[in-house]
């Protein structure tokens, strides 16, 4: 378990509640779920679905699903991923909070240094804490326990994957699992204060951790936070700020960033509003079908990142574990309060700027490219970093450069006494 684990002793300060955990899907419903693809009748060859030249701008292709369905039932070896999540220290813990008891899960990189830095790594939707393990692989290699800087913390956001939504009879919002993961962090020992990354759904919560409270003290993005001093992100959709009248000083990047939100708000983010408007419809829907999920969320993986694409195994294992926690229509919760009627987005939202350092990655194929500039007008922006390659799910696609910008941001703005 956990703590027999390099990395897996819980600091001192942590409260006895908070234990090691590891998954194991039972056989019956690993089986279930490949019978399930089987069954599944894939629709046939049209236009939409078939475009000459291999375009996918209708929607995820018939002949790339085939060949997914097929290695899904047939070859993917969920008991080998299974493993290589076990094989870094997971817990999980009982949060109390006014909307309810949450069991969050999450893994962990423990360092046994004293002035160890704290940081919460935040995923987004269709992720999940997979898409950090090769950049905390990375960390495992460059460290030991004994040199580690950083008590690293990857939670699983509540509704997502193991961090099961209890039943609720009202609702949740980024705001709620900010207090949730912010009590998280206190019981594990880290109440003087620590850093906020995220990404996607993250970057937002990273953020009103940032503003609502003091023991965040940064974000960078991916959005990174050092709770009451900074936090970092690398996702910051936002409206054109009223000071950006010349895109002109902008990089030819930027100007290219731009073009591709533009292109995304026409035509690829239909299913945000979907989530946002009818969540119980689609939450049905992907629940009942794990081909649907596939076509749903592997369409994301393809269209959202940059080459060379994630893994067909990347996307089977994500699938395979939003299908196996039953999380498909639990995680859809976020959409109504970023992209619902009258919603704002968090950034461009006065009562989250950032009055605190904070940093930020450019990543040109995220699915929304915001220019730094843009950026700096949501909060004391202390530092950035531009990258050419990469996109919505950083950690996963460049693991090193996400690796770097973190160390950078977080000496940059944290001092060790």
């Amino acid at each position: 378990m956990a703590q027999g684990k390099p990395f897996g002793n819980l600091p001192s300060g942590a409260t006895s509640n908070v234990k090691p955990y590891e998954l194991h899907i039972p056989e019956a419903d690993v089986q279930n779920m490949k019978n399930l693809l089987k069954l599944c009748r894939l629709a046939g060859p049209v236009y939409e679905n078939s475009m000459p030249g291999g375009k996918r701008t209708l929607g995820v292709r018939r002949d790339w699903l085939a060949d997914a369905k097929q290695t899904w039932e047939t070859d993917f070896d969920w008991r080998a991923s299974e493993s290589h999540m076990n094989s870094f220290p997971n817990f999980k813990a009982p949060v109390e909070d006014k909307t309810g008891t949450f069991e969050i899960h999450f893994l962990a990189l423990i360092s046994s240094r004293v002035d160890a830095i704290p940081v919460i790594l935040l995923h987004g939707w269709p992720g999940s804490f997979l898409e950090f393990l090769p950049m905390l692989q990375l960390f495992k290699e460059k460290y030991t326990p004994e040199t580690l800087p950083y008590h690293l913390v990857v939670p699983s956001i509540p509704g997502f994957t193991l961090s099961a939504m209890p039943l609720l009879d009202r609702d949740i919002s980024q705001g709620d699992a900010a207090r949730i993961l912010n009590k998280l962090m206190v019981n594990l020992g880290f109440g003087s204060g620590y850093v906020a990354q995220g990404g996607d759904i993250g970057s937002k919560v990273a953020r009103i951790l940032a503003v609502n409270h003091k023991e965040a003290k940064g974000k960078y993005h991916q959005l990174c936070i050092k709770l009451t001093e900074r936090f970092t992100v690398n996702f910051c959709p936002m409206g054109r700020p009223a000071s950006a009248t010349d895109d002109s000083i902008l990089s030819e990047v930027e100007k290219k960033g731009l073009e591709r939100g533009n292109t995304w708000k026409a035509g690829g983010n239909a299913y945000a509003l979907e989530q946002a408007t009818r969540p119980s419809t689609i939450g049905f829907v992907l629940s009942s079908n794990p081909l649907a999920l596939l076509a749903w969320i592997g369409e994301k993986y393809l269209e959202w990142t940059d080459d060379p694409k994630p893994s067909l195994t990347s996307i089977l294992e994500s699938c395979s574990l939003y299908w196996l926690t039953g999380c498909a229509h639990s995680n859809l919760w976020s959409y109504r309060h970023s992209f619902g009627p009258g919603q704002l987005m968090a950034q461009d939202d006065p009562r989250y700027y950032i009055d605190k350092p904070f940093g930020f990655s450019y990543y040109p194929k995220e699915t929304a490219p915001t220019p730094i500039s843009w950026v700096a007008t949501t909060g004391r922006l202390v530092w950035s970093k531009a990258h050419d390659k990469g996109g919505h799910f950083a950690a996963l696609e460049r693991p090193s450069e996400f690796v770097n910008d973190l160390e950078a941001f977080i000496g940059q703005v944290w001092s060790r006494k």
